[in-house]
């Protein structure tokens, strides 16, 4: 079995695009998923608090130094392999691969089903933590499964994709702002099933996604157009990391948007946004002729949940691109008002002083609390 390897700490705001964090009391680079699974076990075995770190693009670290370890995942790999799908073949993903760079590979290679996924920071194991998704895709739609890391056992073991609970930005493994995960485990590598799609020009399912290319229903175009135009759109506000950017000095977006019935989605303003998360289904019941008396009462209908648009919320709550609390060196990205961004030096207290601050305005003139979407570490808003 290889062994773990340690390294000298370095500094987390050097290693998180919010560029904030102490420095960790111990840290360990792991290259392969032999050398992940050693250094985890060996920290599990000294019951340090730990956390693992890939791109560090969804993350929130404190000020302070953090009393434990950090384990760096720097895998990388992908591999081709046949589906049992007609039309379909299937990527085996490491999990500290850049999830843009599998993104730049499947549509290279044809392969559509996480194309409007393209520009997203991170690694490709972050992806189904937090179920990533833009514009109508997510990646519960081609997730085959997992090959996960479980503390409490500190074994490897594959996991269907059905398994993991993914729902709106979440799954059994998020670390939610407040509770702990159902599930403490590591992701080593994952699999996605993708269509082969080639180089055609085909229309765009899902009105979202059409919205964002400027499409009309039927207009017929490439993968890789689809993928330029929304690296171009994401560019646009700031969500491409830069480093001469300090609008992509960012945790992407801070606030997920929310997801709420649909009966408090009817209290908001007509002009927010909002979208279904799941079709209405029309319900139809086979009654036995046998069986049939004349009347048959309809089933309830269950409206669906709405998802709001919280950059919408925030910017009608009063806050306005790019701003700052006075003497603030944390703002709200100009270009996006989901970003909270760090201007150059700002301590992880006036982020979150501004989320914070964010937060309750919002609440106070719509009713709604704002869910941060990193993991935050060290710090509370």
């Amino acid at each position: 079995m290889p062994e773990s390897t340690e390294i000298a700490p370095i500094r987390l705001a050097q290693l998180t695009t919010l560029r904030t964090g102490g420095t960790p009391a111990r840290m360990f680079e792991a290259r392969t998923a032999d050398e992940a699974v050693a250094a985890l076990r060996e920290t599990w075995d000294a019951g340090d608090e730990w956390f693992v770190l890939g791109g560090g693009s969804n993350l929130f670290v404190g000020d302070e130094p953090f009393d434990g370890t950090v384990v760096r995942l720097l895998t990388r790999g992908i591999q081709t392999l046949p589906s049992p799908r007609d039309g379909y073949a299937r990527l085996r993903v490491e999990a500290g691969h850049s999830w843009d760079d599998v993104v730049a590979h499947a549509v290279a290679h044809g392969l559509a089903g996480i194309e409007a996924l393209s520009g997203i920071p991170g690694t490709a194991g972050a992806a189904p933590v937090q179920n990533v998704g833009a514009y109508g895709q997510e990646i519960v739609q081609t997730l085959v499964g997992v090959d996960l890391l479980d503390e409490d056992t500190g074994e490897v073991s594959r996991v269907p994709a059905d398994e993991l609970g993914l729902g709106f930005r979440t799954s059994v493994l998020k670390h939610h702002y407040g509770s702990e995960p159902q599930r403490r485990a590591v992701i080593l590598s994952l699999t996605l099933e993708l269509e082969q799609r080639g180089d055609a020009a085909v229309p765009v399912p899902g009105a979202q996604l059409r919205t964002a290319l400027g499409l009309q229903p039927g207009d017929a175009v490439t993968l890789a157009h689809v993928r330029e135009t929304i690296l171009a759109v994401r560019a646009g506000k700031g969500m491409v990391l830069d480093d001469a950017d300090p609008d992509t000095y960012s945790a992407g977006s801070f606030f997920q948007n929310a997801v709420v019935p649909a009966s408090f989605a009817r209290t908001l303003p007509a002009e927010c946004p909002r979208w279904p998360v799941a079709p209405e289904v029309q319900h139809t019941r086979v009654i036995p002729l046998e069986q049939y008396a004349g009347l048959a009462p309809l089933p309830a209908a269950a409206e669906p949940d709405v998802k709001v648009s919280s950059a919408w919320l925030i910017e009608h709550a009063g806050f306005r691109k790019g701003f700052r609390l006075p003497r603030s060196r944390a703002g709200l990205s100009a270009k996006h008002a989901l970003a909270l961004t760090n201007r150059g030096g700002a301590t992880a207290a006036e982020l979150a002083e501004l989320a914070r601050y964010i937060r309750i305005r919002v609440h106070s003139e719509f009713g709604l609390l704002l869910q941060p979407e990193p993991v935050l570490i060290g710090v509370e808003i």
